[in-house]
This record gives structure tokens, C-alpha cells and sequence, in this order.
């Protein structure tokens, strides 16, 4: 009798923590017939301007490794040293980088829960320990509790605002004083994947105070407002030395030349790539309103997605949105975090939730 190879324990030790750990769940794909708002995608096609930035990039030759040329874009931008720019394949990489810089066996890594669902396995792979903080009722950052979650083992806190998956953010104030109790030796992570969709000005901004803390590191991706997604590229903006021990935990070369050049075009067309994200504003904020007049009990979005607190409701809320041919993100006894997608996705949306609230 043939032995199943797949199925087989090869004997190998695999930590045992790993061996617990679920793999990263992709949003999940929709049929033809559907709509796809299970990942925070932009539902724009992809510019004319980035297609030709990349026409004659020789897929022969390995990349630029330390993407200067965009570095020093960015630095301009940010009105800051090139040196303090960092380039990733995607902001998550980045977060990844600087936890294996700071943190291992024994260390602590602080986050809020619900949030970003890589945080928990970024620390377990480094070999860290995780400290989950939930949100506050509101679904927003519990960052007195994250503060006093701090130990000395703690070697760095991650804040995500907007928060991925309900949408909150956190304010100017509230990040000032929660900084005034961390320690100096505490890296702070501020994860600003959703910033371009962020328009309160009493929400803190990672170029905004930047230089203020000589512990914080701010990413940002193009993945979401800019839609380069698939080319997989963000960076981060932070004191030289982090950044040169987070560089020293990458994977050469990772950084195609096609995703430094789409990234390059896109600054260089900022006012085109900022209507997009206003069209994208605009229609979540409708779609929020036409929500909560409904009765749902949504937070306001800041993010370019919004937040149902579905509870134990969670999976029949979820069934009758995928009837209806509304595929989302959902977290099983939690909620669900539907993307705002095509225009045309709106009207099905919004008429599938109202007959859920009146059923």
C-alpha cells in the first residue's frame, strides 16, 4: 500500500507554536456574479501613467536593492533624511522587519485586538510573545490599557489608526499622552496602512509628528489609496537606527523594480491618485450614512471600509450578504468589515442590509 506523502509527518521539529499558528487568511475571492469586498482593495483600474512607468523595467536584472531613487523621493515629500526612509515589499513586511529587529524569545509584543490580523502571527514567527489589549466598547484603541500593559519585557507596541478592521482612529491627543507613558526603550509602531483616508484633522499623522519621538516608526503602504496592491510595496519613516537594524532583517532584493517605479509614478501624479481616494471617501461616507439610518450601530469610518458590530449575528449576516452577491471579510462572533468597492456595488449593498435589519 502507497504511503500518502502529503499526510506524512516528515519527523522534522517544527515549533510547537508554529505548529498552532493558522496561516494569514486572504480576503476571499468573489464569483463573476458578486462583488469583491472581502479585501481593502481600490476598485479603480490600474492608471495608464503607472502601466507605462513599468513597460521597460528588464525583469532580467535584479532590482535596485535599497530603492534609492524612491527613498529620496519620499524623504522630499516628508521633508526628512533619505537614511530615514525605508522601502518594504508592503507595509506588513516592514512591521515584520522591525519586530525580528527588537523583539525574540521571552520579549513582549503589545497590539489592540480586534485588529490587523497579521499582528498575532508577525510575533509568534519572531519568536515573541504576544499581549492582545481588546478595543474599548466603541471599538476604538484601549490605549490606557496598552500603556498599562507595558513590562520590561516589552520591547514594542503597535498602533493601528485607522484601525483595520472597525474603522477607528486614533486622535493627535489621545497619541500624545499615551507616548508621555511610554518608555523611551519601547519601540512604537504607528501603522498608517489607511491614512490617505483619513481627512479629520484631529487625528494623528505620522508626518505630522514626525521627529517629535525618538522611538516611533510610521508606516505607509501603497497597497491601499494607491491601488498597487499586487506590486506589493510601502515604507516606513523613523529614526536611521531602527531602520538600519529593520534593514538588516529583510530579505534582499524583495522590492521589485516595477513596484519602485509604480510607486514613483504614483507620487508623481499625487493630485490624479488623491481624486481617486476622494471618490473612494465620498462613497463610504454615503454608504456609512445610509447605514446608520438604517440602524446599524456602525463607528464612523476612517478607513476605506466600514465596520458592522454583528456579534453573534455575525454568520447569518454574513450568509445573507453573500446571497445577495456580497462577499466580505468576516470575523466569526465579531462583525464584518465590508470594503467600499464599485460605484455599482453600493445600491445591492445598502438594499441587502436594509432587508436584513427589517427580517
Amino acid at each position: 500500500m502507497g504511503v500518502n506523502l502529503f499526510n506524512a509527518d516528515s519527523g522534522i521539529q517544527i515549533r510547537p507554536e508554529i505548529r498552532a499558528l493558522p496561516a494569514y487568511r486572504q480576503g476571499r475571492p468573489a464569483p463573476a456574479d458578486a462583488f469583491k469586498l472581502s479585501s481593502n482593495e481600490n476598485p479603480y483600474p490600474t492608471p495608464a501613467w503607472v502601466i507605462e512607468a513599468m513597460a521597460d523595467v528588464d525583469i532580467a536584472r535584479y532590482p535596485e536593492s535599497t530603492s534609492r531613487e524612491l527613498r529620496e523621493r519620499l524623504a522630499e515629500i516628508w521633508g526628512c533624511a533619505t537614511d530615514e526612509i525605508i522601502v518594504g515589499a508592503g507595509s506588513v513586511s516592514l512591521l515584520y522587519q522591525l519586530i525580528l529587529a527588537v523583539a525574540g524569545p521571552g520579549d513582549e509584543v503589545i497590539f489592540p485586538w480586534r485588529s490587523f490580523e497579521a499582528y498575532p502571527w508577525l510575533v509568534t514567527v519572531a519568536g515573541a510573545t504576544r499581549v492582545q489589549v481588546p478595543n474599548s466598547v466603541d471599538h476604538r484603541h484601549d490605549l490606557d490599557a496598552m500603556a498599562a500593559a507595558i513590562t520590561p519585557a516589552t520591547r514594542a507596541v503597535i498602533v493601528c489608526t485607522p484601525n483595520n478592521p472597525t474603522g477607528a482612529a486614533v486622535t493627535a491627543a489621545e497619541f500624545r499622552d499615551f507616548m508621555a507613558k511610554v518608555p523611551a526603550n519601547v519601540l512604537v509602531i504607528l501603522d498608517e496602512a489607511y491614512a490617505e483616508f483619513s481627512h479629520d484633522p484631529e487625528i494623528v499623522c505620522g508626518k505630522k509628528i514626525r521627529g517629535d519621538y525618538p522611538n516611533v516608526v510610521t508606516l505607509r503602504t501603497f497597497s491601499k489609496a494607491y491601488g498597487l496592491a499586487g506590486l506589493r510595496i510601502g515604507y516606513g519613516i523613523g529614526p536611521i537606527d531602527i531602520l538600519q537594524a529593520a534593514t538588516s532583517t529583510a530579505i534582499p532584493m524583495v522590492v521589485t523594480a516595477q513596484a519602485q517605479r509604480a510607486a514613483l509614478a504614483v507620487l508623481n501624479h499625487a493630485d490624479d491618485a488623491m481624486a481617486v481616494v476622494h471618490k473612494i471617501c465620498e462613497r463610504r461616507d454615503a454608504v456609512w450614512a445610509a447605514l446608520r439610518e438604517q440602524g446599524w450601530d456602525t463607528p464612523r469610518p476612517h478607513g476605506n471600509f466600514v465596520w458592522l458590530p454583528t456579534g453573534t449575528d455575525t454568520d447569518r449576516v454574513a450568509a445573507g450578504l453573500e446571497a445577495g452577491g456580497i462577499i466580505t471579510r468576516v470575523f466569526a462572533g465579531e462583525g464584518i468589515r465590508i470594503t467600499i468597492g464599485e460605484p455599482e456595488s453600493v445600491d445591492v449593498l445598502l438594499r441587502i442590509c436594509a432587508d436584513i435589519v427589517s427580517g
